[in-house]
């Protein structure tokens, strides 16, 4: 397994678990974690290098990419014409591509743009909210809130049986594209 795939470091959740860091489970809770939060934020996060999509029109002057931060945009074609940056458009970190003097049309499948985009290296944030949520997929079986067995029981906390932490659902939001299509 590539680590390029976590969003967090296996040695340091092998800390917060006692295990060692190439453990099978600690792994698998640490993938499971990372496609979670890639989910979640409906964007993969790490660097993507020559990324190619195919977006419809929205008859605007802005569309939002996909994926972000952007980090550099290498053509932007519209309907079998290559455009020109800062005479055509005009793009921003955050994701939006900006039509200079006019609008994009308002049609399916015309826009064709190539870019780079994600971390090099995921946030702290990030993360921290992966680790969290790995430590508690690795702990606790679904749907278990306690168990007992002999003399000893164990109660696991209310995050656990409503799956997120507040940790994780500030790291979410902060990182989220496309936060105003949840209606």
């Amino acid at each position: 397994m590539s680590t390029t795939e976590l969003l967090a470091d296996p040695a340091e959740l092998a800390i917060w678990l006692g295990k060692p860091a190439d453990d099978p489970l600690l792994l698998n809770a640490l993938t499971a974690a990372s496609r979670r939060f890639r989910g979640a934020v409906r964007h993969p996060v790490t660097a993507v290098a020559g990324d190619i999509i195919t977006l419809d029109g929205n008859g605007r002057d802005a569309i939002l990419l996909p994926a972000a931060p952007v980090t550099a945009i290498t053509s932007v074609v519209l309907s079998g014409t290559t455009l020109v940056e800062g005479t055509d458009y005009e793009w921003s970190a955050d994701g939006y591509l900006r039509r200079i003097g006019c609008l994009w049309p308002c049609r399916l499948r015309c826009l064709v743009v190539t870019y780079d985009h994600g971390w090099a290296e995921v946030p702290q944030d990030i993360q921290e909210a992966v680790i969290d949520q790995a430590r508690s997929m690795y702990r606790v079986q679904p749907g278990v809130q306690s168990y007992a067995a002999g003399s000893e029981s164990v109660t696991f906390g209310a995050q656990a049986s409503v799956g997120v932490t507040s940790q994780w659902s500030a790291a979410v939001a902060a990182h989220r594209l496309r936060k105003g299509d949840d209606a």
